[in-house]
């Protein structure tokens, strides 16, 4: 029992040191926490997400994607392009005031909401290198507890996104303010540009 709890134990640490991070997905759920726009499809897509392909990493897919590097290359040069556009959205947000107030959830919003975090997390070529490969290749290391491993690593992936983009409404009073809105949409532009370029970088 003790060897298991340590393997959940350290696969929550090692899952946790890897999202904890601004990131594309990390900017994008935190501004839909703030709207509180789709929030809980938005926090059950990127938990959901990452625990399967955690457990695809833990099951071995992560030799068949070192053999197809291909596929990553593919996925690295659209997901350059959708992250780069996104840039582009949340850089007009940022320089009309006008158009930063949150208004209510619609359906076409959630929609779009839930579409946009699917495109975010799976066209996100570092979402595989560090959940099908770093954590497949960690969690070869527990042996016959390697799926204990990967259950702590899925659980500190929900309670992160559920702390994140919950938790976020905590700054909506800070984000009443137009300015505000402006200095998040420049951190998400930013970020996602980043991203983008390294993505096309690479490519």
């Amino acid at each position: 029992m003790g060897s298991a709890l340590t393997a959940v134990v350290a696969g929550f640490g090692t899952g946790l040191s890897l999202i904890v991070a601004i990131g594309a997905q990390n900017a994008f759920v935190l501004r839909q926490g703030i709207r509180r726009e789709a929030v809980l499809p938005v926090v059950a897509i990127c938990a959901a997400s990452d625990a399967a392909l955690i457990a695809c990493g833990v099951g071995g897919l992560g030799v068949l994607v070192t053999a197809w590097p291909a596929a990553l290359t593919a996925i690295r040069a659209v997901g350059a392009v959708f992250l780069l556009g996104y840039a582009l959205l949340a850089a007009r947000r940022a320089l009309r005031p006008s158009r930063l107030e949150a208004s209510g959830p619609t359906v076409h919003s959630g929609r779009r909401a839930v579409l946009t975090c699917l495109a975010m997390t799976w066209l996100n070529p570092h979402v595989y290198l560090d959940t099908v490969l770093l954590l497949g290749a960690v969690a070869a290391g527990h042996g016959a507890l390697r799926w204990q491993f990967a259950a702590g690593a899925a659980a500190a992936s929900l309670c992160w996104f559920a702390s994140l983009g919950f938790g976020a409404r905590l700054l909506a009073p800070f984000f009443r303010r137009p300015s505000s809105w402006r200095a998040l949409d420049a951190l998400v532009a930013t970020t996602m540009l980043a991203t983008g370029l390294s993505l096309a970088a690479g490519a």
